[in-house]
């Protein structure tokens, strides 16, 4: 059994989403010292606590679940496969008579070379920015646009649109201006009948969200909008749950990072009188990852032939006291492809 999940209830809810990063795995199992199972913490347990504004130094007993689903040792496998397609888990810890966790067993070990979970189809429209010239990758986008960098055998902007179709959105829109005639060439000739494009081009550089105006009349329903540089492994459709049921009309999605400072840090009061020192502390911020889910109504709001940001559009909203969401992922869960260190790393792997 691997020990790497299995987990403390004690340790804080940012080491937990750590541990989930270094070990790839979304779930993790709470154990007491002498390894009695205490429940099932997941990533999305992690997320809600997030956007409820729990501690990230909060520990994990305080946000996991009251309601898991578990086997017992008396169980046979077949049993056990059966319960975990039914219910498409990803793991099952198998607990014996004295509430010990005695093994788990993972969807790999019972389905050979399937996925862990079923995409959930969603069938949403996605737009595409790619009209950047990609400065931060030269002299490289000198020749080959952004969204055509290699990545193994594919694209940066195939390995996008193949993400989201899995999800059943097969249906991009692709903002291009710079080398916009290679792009389309590409995708329409070199990459087959594979995906289902429009194409809409800007006659000069519009911003991250400028392009959009362009789409009025084309999209009518709830939409992503991604930049395409960026990666996000994350279930898109715990996404757009997020985005639906708190109603809102746009929703960013933000990595956390973490930064540590290498010195002591000092808070004072008034005339300078010390308060506190901590030594070393680590700080995390959330990271627009230049990914979005956006009603369709937004496109109206976008002004035509302009040069405008999404942030823009964000800091309109929020002035307006209208809904903006910010739906959560691990740091690890986002890989921003658009420098050279990330892009490295990522076809090094």
């Amino acid at each position: 059994m691997d020990k790497k999940d299995i987990i403390s209830s004690r340790i804080t809810v940012i080491a937990a989403l750590k541990l989930m990063d270094e070990i790839r795995r979304k779930l993790l199992f709470v154990v007491t010292e002498d390894r009695k199972f205490i429940g099932v913490l997941s990533l999305g347990d992690i997320q809600r606590a997030i956007i409820n504004k729990k501690s990230l130094d909060s520990p994990v007993a305080d946000i996991m679940r009251e309601i898991i689903t578990v086997a017992n040792s008396t169980d046979s496998y077949e049993e056990i496969k059966k319960r975990m397609i039914e219910l498409r888990t990803e793991a099952m810890p198998v607990i014996d008579k004295d509430g010990f966790l005695e093994k788990i067993i993972y969807w790999e070990d019972i389905i050979t070379g399937q996925k862990a979970k079923l995409k959930e189809s969603l069938g949403l429209p996605v737009v595409i920015m790619a009209g950047g010239k990609g400065t931060r990758l030269k002299p490289l986008t000198n020749v080959i646009p952004k969204p055509l960098i290699p990545i193994g055998d594919k694209t940066i902007l195939e390995d996008i649109m193949d993400s989201f179709c899995e999800y059943d959105c097969s249906r991009f829109y692709i903002s291009v201006n710079y080398r916009a005639e290679m792009i389309k060439y590409y995708l329409n000739n070199q990459a087959g009948i594979k995906y289902n494009s429009v194409f809409f081009e800007e006659a000069k550089p519009l911003g991250t969200a400028g392009s959009l105006h362009l789409l009025d009349g084309a999209i009518t329903e709830t939409f992503f909008v991604t930049n395409c540089d960026i990666m996000i492994d994350e279930d898109y459709s715990e996404i757009l749950k997020y985005h639906r049921e708190n109603n809102n009309e746009l929703t960013v999605v933000a990595a956390l990072k973490s930064y540590k400072i290498p010195y002591g840090t000092i808070e004072t009061k008034a005339d300078g009188i010390l308060d506190s020192i901590t030594e070393k502390p680590e700080i995390t911020f959330y990271i627009n990852t230049g990914l979005y889910i956006l009603e369709p109504h937004l496109i109206n709001e976008i002004p035509k032939d302009t040069f405008y940001h999404i942030t823009s559009l964000i800091e309109k909203l929020q002035v307006e006291n209208r809904r903006v969401g910010v739906f959560p992922v691990s740091e690890n869960s986002w890989t921003d492809i658009g420098e050279w260190k990330e892009y490295l790393k990522l076809i090094n792997e």
